[in-house]
């Protein structure tokens, strides 16, 4: 007998087993399980009543709250498709998004009411537009329809094959392109990420990663299907997210490295007094070594690298611990976490190929793009045949990441195909120069970009942030990554900035440091 795998299968689950378990907690809110999947099955059926069924697209612009967590469960279970948009974007990009997923109801975030206004006139096939908290003219009260609907609702058949959500990429030489995931998609990739970072319904998990954002890596049901409880988060700060981990005693989150440097950079008071044991998933770009070693020295927290993309729901690999790197110090254990790792059980077979198509060594050092086939990956971009076809082709979808495979089997990304330099015919590696560079004191954050240069044609040039306080010349980082570095591989300049340029998702735009770069290379 076979059954259709979707997460829907995880919500009946926790209703039956965690019911009177806590399952959120946003703010002074707090809902067991059976009050969670009360208020979803509400949703489900005034949503029904609004006219949407299978097929149809519900956009949603919301920070983690109880009313976005819930989106991810009253949404599919009637058939329909749910489209995260990223909150941070401009009131055009929303428009765009809404109307290239063919949204028929859009559901804001108070703080977002105002720019989805400023564009009604742009969104002809928005027919309802729900305001998540409140009931201001011209919206739809989401509370207050809930107190008013039945949670009886009409559950079609899902098929796993059936598209769950729509999501977009960040977009960063391009227009955003519509991931389709589907049901099978989701549930392949929470049940391989419960295999290789376990939950329990005693775990509190802190909603540290945006949800939009590949489904929050999936943990909007991953969570749940252990009966763990979900604390929202809608606004990063570090200091409240240490306050937040010892008040709700949380026990797990996720984050890019950009907020994993926020967090092994925020007051002392902070990080001395931080809980122990938490458990630590990052992905969305190479941490560094040194940010992984300063967590688990100094906070006592236990970090685990993931890699992935939107388009592979998100994860492919794991860096999997192994017996034999417990005997290692902090500090070589560090290196190695810093790898992208092995293939998840459930994700499919993911290897690294040269141009010929060919597997590379596992020699550490040639380098190829990691390429996948499995039961994660997308069904295709949606609307956008082309892109689909460049990106799944010859049996394989193509990341475009950089990579190397180890002795043991690892992949270690080591840029972005398009972020490789070539100097004087070498390749260099951004992400090797940048781990490099964040093991300076000084240095919080760094970027590596390559501009032109007369000789060598292109050549490394550093951006970087120093920590609060702290003082370091362009000279003196260079000599420090020339006495670690073979010496072509050193920046030729540095720049210092405030901040670095980033998508919503914590991923450095490199593109914009290089639209300045031939200004950059004149000085």
């Amino acid at each position: 007998m076979e059954t259709p795998l979707t997460p829907m299968d995880f919500a009946r689950r926790a209703r039956k087993l965690y019911g009177d378990r806590e399952a959120v907690v946003d703010g002074d809110l707090r809902l067991t399980y059976a009050q969670f999947f009360d208020r979803c099955d509400r949703w489900s059926s005034i949503l029904q009543q609004l006219g949407v069924g299978p097929g149809d697209r519900v956009a949603y612009i919301a920070p983690n709250t109880h009313a976005q967590l819930e989106s991810f469960y009253a949404v599919p279970q009637i058939g329909a498709v749910l489209v995260p948009v990223n909150y941070r974007l401009t009131p055009d990009d929303f428009a765009y998004l809404i109307n290239h997923s063919g949204a028929r109801v859009v559901c804001a975030h108070s703080d977002y009411l105002a720019a989805v206004d400023g564009i009604r006139s742009q969104l002809p096939r928005v027919e309802h537009f729900v305001a998540l908290e409140g009931s201001p003219a011209g919206w739809l009260g989401y509370e207050s329809l809930l107190t008013e609907g039945a949670s009886d609702f009409t559950r079609p058949t899902i098929r796993e094959s059936d598209l769950l959500t729509i999501n977009y990429t960040s977009g960063t030489t391009s227009r955003p392109k519509g991931v389709m995931i589907t049901h099978r998609n989701a549930y392949m990739n929470t049940v391989g990420t419960l295999v290789h970072e376990p939950l329990a319904c005693a775990d509190r998990y802190l909603w540290t990663l945006p949800m939009f954002h590949a489904n929050g890596w999936t943990f909007v049901w991953t969570v749940t299907a252990a009966g763990a409880t979900h604390i929202c988060l809608p606004k990063l700060d570090p200091r409240v997210v240490f306050e937040l981990i010892e008040k709700e005693r949380v026990t797990m989150l996720c984050a890019a490295p950009t907020v994993l440097i926020s967090l092994a950079n925020a007051d002392e008071e902070l990080r001395r007094s931080a809980r122990r044991g938490v458990r630590v998933l990052t992905a969305g770009a190479p941490p560094a070594a040194s940010t992984i070693e300063r967590l688990e020295g100094e906070l006592g927290w236990t970090v685990t690298q993931a890699y992935g993309l939107t388009e592979t729901t998100p994860f492919i690999t794991v860096c999997e611990p192994r017996a034999e790197h417990e005997q290692l110090s902090i500090a070589e254990r560090a290196v190695i976490k810093a790898r992208q790792g092995v293939e998840l059980i459930t994700s499919g077979e993911t290897i690294v190929i040269d141009e010929e198509g060919v597997e590379v060594s596992c020699d550490g050092q040639t380098v190829g793009e990691i390429v996948v086939r499995g039961n994660v990956v997308m069904e295709g971009y949606y609307n956008d045949p082309e892109a689909t076809a460049l990106a799944m082709r010859d049996g394989w979808f193509h990341t475009g990441d950089a990579a190397v495979v180890h002795p043991d089997g690892y992949i270690e990304i080591r840029d972005r195909l398009k972020d490789v330099i070539i100097s004087g015919g070498e390749n260099i590696s951004s992400v090797e120069v940048e781990g490099v560079l964040l093991r300076h004191p000084a240095v919080q954050e760094v970027a590596i970009v390559g501009v032109p240069h007369p000789r060598w044609g292109e050549a490394p040039h550093a951006f970087v942030v120093l920590r609060h306080g702290a003082v370091a010349t362009a000279d003196e980082l260079r000599e420090f990554a020339r006495s670690h570095l073979a010496h072509f591989k050193a920046p030729q300049g540095v720049t210092f900035v405030e901040e670095l340029p980033k998508t919503a998702t914590g991923k450095i735009q490199k593109y914009v440091l290089r639209g300045g770069r031939a200004a950059i290379a004149k000085q």
